[in-house]
């Protein structure tokens, strides 16, 4: 299908206090921040960037700051965890790294492969998987993990569904991802290019979960790669072929977005691969300052009184 996304794009998360998220993002699981911003739609609050040397598409976690908010409730209708790929051999190191942050785990089997799961400081359900692609991609150089541990981007996102077969169709039919796994009440898509930073969806199916709220610890929306604008209008049409409504394209200065909800009501979002995020800093100096868009450049004097300093 030459339409097929090629996998996850970034997700974005909901997070409480920044200087507390950062700590543990990068001190403790060791990414890079990559980008330190603003919402576009809300100039008062932050919107950080993480993920691998340059946030590469399927490495890129991002999340709102809200200090004080309410914390969410995960659920249906929403993403339920994110899962972070690390070499095969690396989960005895994570299990006590995590443990000496005074961070509880927990070690599970499913479909197949190993996770370790826990909850990052503002209550969000995260997992660190072993996979066999993930020794063979390189590691930030400048991460406080040694390299032979270190994250390799998103192993995947798992949703929280009441039903299986309309979000299903959505991911196959428009997305091009395939099924390659059931066990229980888990359902494994992959994206059509294979194994690889982000290109797993796991479909959690129970009609009896309570609907997700969204707050603090919460899963905003995920996204999923395009090439460039003409591939982001292609799947475009395809969900419009679908039934689906979805957003003209948007400018977010480091990619242009399209959005849209799926059957099972999560937010998704179609990203292009560019511009990345070196288009307003050199990589070596990502992350170290904080960026504005274009229109909120002549207030920046305002915007950073408003924001808390970290």
């Amino acid at each position: 299908m030459t339409s097929s996304t090629q996998g996850l794009h970034h997700i974005t998360a909901i997070c409480g206090d920044p200087a507390e998220n950062r700590q543990f993002f990068v001190d403790v699981l060791g990414l890079r921040l990559v980008k330190k911003t603003v919402n576009f739609d809300d100039p008062g609050t932050y919107h950080l960037y993480y993920g691998d040397e340059l946030g590469r598409p399927g490495s890129a976690l991002t999340f709102f700051a809200f200090a004080g908010a309410p914390r969410g409730q995960p659920g249906l209708g929403a993403a339920l965890e994110i899962a972070f790929a690390v070499p095969a051999h690396a989960m005895d190191f994570w299990q006590m790294r995590l443990a000496d942050h005074g961070i509880q785990t927990r070690r599970e089997r499913r479909l197949g492969e190993q996770a370790l799961c826990f909850e990052g400081p503002h209550g969000n359900r995260l997992a660190l998987v072993a996979c066999d692609w993930a020794a063979r991609m390189p590691a930030w150089a400048g991460a406080p993990v040694a390299d032979e541990y270190a994250i390799r981007g998103f192993h995947g996102v798992t949703l929280a569904l009441a039903e299986l077969e309309p979000s299903a169709a959505v991911l196959e039919q428009v997305l091009g991802f395939q099924r390659i796994a059931h066990e229980g009440d888990r359902l494994r898509l992959r994206a059509a290019d294979g194994d690889g930073p982000g290109s797993v969806v796991d479909l959690h199916i129970d009609p009896a979960f309570a609907s997700a709220r969204e707050g603090v610890g919460s899963i905003h929306h995920v996204a999923f790669r395009a090439r460039d604008t003409a591939h982001q209008l292609e799947l475009r049409e395809r969900l419009a072929g679908h039934g689906l409504h979805a957003t003209p394209q948007i400018d977010r200065q480091y990619f242009q977005s399209v959005y849209f909800r799926e059957p099972g009501g999560v937010l998704f979002e179609i990203a292009t691969d560019g511009p990345g995020f070196t288009v307003d800093e050199p990589a070596h100096e990502l992350g170290s300052s904080l960026k504005l868009p274009p229109q909120y450049e002549p207030r920046r004097e305002l915007i950073e009184k408003a924001l808390l300093d970290f």
